[in-house]
């Protein structure tokens, strides 16, 4: 699926572009940008500007006004930016009129994110998976997307299935996303083999937003060497351990992180490893508590959840890098007492909302795994007696 030629050789400089409409306000725009901004540095972009539109709602034809695209393209042609990327999704007729107003390299945020999922593809299945989500989402923008990926080349957004003549036609397009669901299919009744072959253990999925922390905590639990970056998706594969906590055994996987407006068409290719989720008996939802909008993250993630229809299942709530929270949240003036007072009630608040399922922790300073495995270990032990209370015995 990956054409060498085409990975990037350096870094693309970037602007990024969000429309503030009637549905959001523009602090929500900023925060999406953040990211966008954040996915684009994990793509290999440098983002060099943004602007900002506000309209009642997006242009048909050039989704920010000929206004706004005519002082994209001088700031462009100034600073010699190769690629534009809009936070929101674009058509092909969108995609043509910009490229062609601008005359540079245009992409939407599901793009970026197709061609981050692309990067990270290790193994045969990941790779069908984001390539099936490739061609879904290239199948309705052909007419616009062949002559602008034919212009412009390789590079961010153009990774994988746009770069050959034979996806010009809609029918071998369509064949291919035939063949590749096919494949899948097939994958997914060898993993769906795999997992009923576990045997009677109780399953613990790991779940959150990108770049929370997940892989490091399986890595502290497993004592596994799970490949952790400070980048969004990281892992793609689920990775599934046999965990044992004072002869308690158990299964723990790392899955896929979640993000804002994550293409449709994945969640539908990743089917297989989503099912992960789906099979656990117990979920760890981890959240990045030093983040700024954490609590937004925790609301993406449980609305995917409940999408998948997993978010019934007992949970437990994970509040990682309170480090950083804490060197963000406390000054030197504080004393001793006023940071235990809000810690304090931090605990309290989350406790009260999660039923008393909430544990914090730093994964990187390893600061309060013990308290974690514990709360782990009485969920599993719990389930244990509910699901296959003749194997407790030997526990």
């Amino acid at each position: 699926m990956l054409d060498k030629k085409n990975i990037i050789q350096g870094t693309e400089t970037a602007v990024i572009v969000g429309v503030v409409t009637k549905d959001q306000t523009e602090q929500q725009v900023v925060e999406y940008l953040d990211e966008l901004a954040f996915l684009a540095e994990t793509a290999g972009a440098e983002t060099k500007k943004r602007f900002i539109q506000k309209l009642q709602h997006p242009d048909t034809r050039t989704f920010v006004g000929k206004g706004k695209l005519e002082e994209i393209r001088q700031y462009a042609i100034a600073h010699q930016v190769n690629l534009v990327i809009f936070d929101d999704e674009l058509s092909g007729a969108q995609i043509n009129n910009i490229t062609t107003a601008i005359g540079v390299k245009t992409i939407d945020r599901s793009d970026l994110i197709l061609d981050i999922f692309a990067r990270r593809a290790k193994t045969a299945e990941a790779k069908a998976q984001v390539e099936l989500a490739q061609y879904q989402y290239i199948l309705p923008r052909l007419r616009g997307m062949w002559k602008h990926l034919e212009r412009l080349g390789g590079g961010i957004g153009t990774r994988g299935p746009g770069e050959t003549e034979i996806e010009t036609d809609r029918r071998i397009v369509r064949e291919k996303i035939s063949l590749l669901r096919n494949r899948l299919k097939e994958i997914d009744k060898q993993s769906a083999t795999q997992r009923k072959n576990r045997g009677e253990f109780i399953r613990v999925a790991l779940v959150g937003y990108t770049n929370v922390g997940k892989s490091t905590i399986m890595n502290l639990l497993s004592k596994r060497d799970v490949f952790a970056e400070n980048k969004l998706f990281a892992t793609l594969d689920t990775t599934t351990s046999k965990v044992v906590f004072e002869n308690t055994p158990f299964l723990l996987s790392d899955t896929v992180g979640f993000i804002r407006k994550l293409p449709h068409h994945l969640i539908e290719s990743f089917k297989s490893t989503l099912d992960e989720v789906r099979e656990a008996d117990i979920l760890i939802h981890v959240i990045d508590i030093s983040h700024p909008q954490y609590e937004d993250q925790m609301a993406v993630v449980n609305k995917t959840l409940q999408e998948l229809k997993a978010f019934d299942k007992p949970m437990i709530t994970v509040f990682n890098k309170m480090d950083l929270y804490e060197q963000q949240t406390f000054d030197e003036w504080l004393g001793e007492d006023t940071k235990k007072e809000i810690l304090q009630d931090l605990y309290d608040r989350w406790n009260h909302e999660t039923g008393g399922n909430a544990v914090f922790v730093a994964a990187t300073e390893r600061r309060n795994v013990e308290g974690l495995r514990a709360t782990i270990l009485n969920k599993v032990k719990e389930l244990y007696q509910v699901r296959y209370p003749y194997k407790t015995m030997f526990f």
